[in-house]
């Protein structure tokens, strides 16, 4: 084993020479977000799943059971979590796509506002038929605001990214038209709101993997293209070299017969 110690400080400097210390840095920032999002995103992912079976959800929605039962603040919860986890993934990806239009950006944060607020007023028709009305109603307008959001940005992606065209385009499908089969198939019950939520979930992951990077590959790419060995080229790029530390990196010496 051959041990290799790479200076922190003349990193940095070399970096700074060729004005690459800011670009390193964001990359990192870059990973911390993506981590973060999915983290987000998965929490959201097992919570709804939970959630939305904590009874039988061919017979009761997601607002039923938090109404009907003694769900009441976990469906509260929920809703927030889930809420903002789709808020700032999207946002998010916005930016890691700078996309520069105004409008999702407010669709987008009234989404979350308006999935909160339909959690909190109460869904009983027979006690409270106004509440429950404008449950009903925010509900839709939730679903509304998050079409607005995403949709044109998907398209948006999709243009600048021909490759991935079909398949973004298909999972939309699956997403609006697919949530309509539940509630044709069983009614009115959790089936329709938990494919809707699980594959709206399971779709901002995978553009957060996709966008993410191809983002990060591109910043890379202008770091590895004067380098020699490639391993020690990457760790020098996710070195933080904020911290007072040196790399250390071990190789394999290959023996001469």
């Amino acid at each position: 084993m051959e041990k290799i110690i790479i200076d922190k400080e003349k990193v940095k400097k070399d970096f700074i020479d060729r004005n690459l210390f800011s670009l390193q840095k964001d990359l990192i920032k870059q990973r911390r977000k993506r981590i973060a999002v999915l983290s987000l995103l998965l929490a959201s992912l097992i919570l709804t799943v939970i959630y939305g079976t904590l009874e039988n959800p061919l017979e009761y929605t997601l607002s039923k059971i938090g109404n009907y039962f003694t769900y009441r603040w976990l469906f509260i919860i929920w809703a927030i979590i889930t809420g903002i986890a789709i808020q700032i993934s999207t946002i998010v990806l916005f930016h890691v796509e700078d996309y520069k239009a105004k409008h999702p950006y407010v669709y987008n944060s009234l989404s979350a506002v308006f999935l909160i607020i339909t959690a909190i007023i109460p869904s009983l028709s027979q006690i409270y038929p106004f509440w429950h009305f404008l449950h009903t109603l925010f509900a839709i307008i939730y679903a509304f605001f998050v079409f607005m959001s995403i949709n044109p940005f998907v398209i948006w992606v999709s243009r600048n990214n021909p490759r991935l065209r079909f398949f973004l385009n298909t999972w939309l499908g699956v997403i609006w038209i697919g949530s309509l089969f539940p509630l044709l198939l069983f009614g009115n019950s959790g089936m329709f709101e938990l494919w809707f939520f699980i594959t709206m979930i399971i779709f901002l992951l995978y553009l957060s993997l996709v966008l993410f990077e191809e983002k990060i590959v591109k910043m890379s790419v202008t770091f590895l293209k004067d380098e020699c060995d490639l391993n020690i080229a990457i760790e020098k790029i996710y070195v933080n070299l904020e911290k007072d530390y040196e790399l250390k990196l071990f190789h394999k010496k290959k023996k001469s017969d």
